[in-house]
This record gives C-alpha cells, structure tokens and sequence, in this order.
C-alpha cells in the first residue's frame, strides 16, 4: 500500500498546497469584441495571471460575435476558457451570464474584461450581493462609469496594466 501513494506524494503535496484558505472564487466574463482587438494587444494569460495572486478562476468564459474566426475561438479554448458565440448583441448574453456568476455561491468574485458602460448594472446588483468586483479595461473609451462601480480597476494603457 505504501508504495502506492509514495509515487503520488508530491502531487499530493501540489494540490495541497493549492488549496489556501481564503483564496477568492473567481468568475471571469471578457466581452470579447471590444477588448480582443489587435490596438489593444490584450492577453488572456495575463488577464489570468494577474488574478492567480487574488484567486483562482472557477469559471472563464470569452463572448465573441458571430464573426470571430475559427482560429479567435481554438486561441480562447486553448487557454482554458469557454468561448460563447452570440448571434445577436455581446451585451446581453454577458450580462446574463453575469447574473447568473451573482447569484452562484461558488463565485465570490465577478471579473469584467470591457469598456462597455452597459455592464454597469451587472457590476452594480453583485456588489448588492455581496461579491467583489474586479474591472478589466483599456484606454482609449474605458467607461468612466465602470471605473466608479468596481472594487478594483485594471487598465490596460499604452501596453501596461496599471491600477486606478
């Protein structure tokens, strides 16, 4: 039996040491066609990067529109997250899903990748429950509204991410 678990022992001491007490539950929505643009060079892994310090990530999921190319859609799945195609406005499905993210109590904390001022509300009724919220944008056309409504503001400018 001991010569079993020997093997597997440093894996069991790597998983271990993963699950920290206190580390937030993290669920990640990136409005995909207005922040995955070439003029902004934003990167998924270091979108996921940046939260590995605060959390971990339970649920990933990138809107894109009905354009996005096959190569757009394998990249997104490629690094771990879901990719949602939307036939209709980006928006609305991302704030769907954002209500939803609200009122999943394995999700403590709600990342928004936009600029979009439209998810103010969704920022807005998660604070109302309770969940910290962490807003991803860029400049030039980050939403001074969403700047107001989160917990924590990451800006993405001239190819750095700064913090307001």
């Amino acid at each position: 039996m001991d010569r079993m678990t020997m093997p597997f022992e440093h894996i069991m001491k790597y998983l271990g040491s993963r699950k920290e007490k206190g580390r937030k539950r993290i669920g990640l929505l990136v409005d995909g066609p207005n922040m995955l643009r070439k003029e902004f060079q934003m990167d998924l892994e270091e979108i996921r990067d940046i939260l590995k310090d605060y959390g971990d990530i339970k649920m990933g999921k990138v809107f894109l529109n009905q354009y996005a190319s096959e190569k757009l859609v394998e990249a997104v799945e490629n690094q771990g997250f879901e990719p949602v195609i939307c036939t209709s406005g980006v928006g609305v499905r991302m704030a769907v899903e954002g209500v939803d993210m609200i009122y999943n109590p394995i999700i403590d904390t709600l990342a928004l990748v936009t600029r979009d001022a439209d998810l103010k509300p969704v920022l807005m009724k998660a604070m109302e429950h309770g969940k910290e919220t962490i807003i991803f944008g860029a400049e030039p056309g980050f939403s001074v509204a969403l700047r107001n409504s989160a917990d924590y503001v990451i800006v993405l400018r001239d190819g750095q991410y700064v913090t307001e």
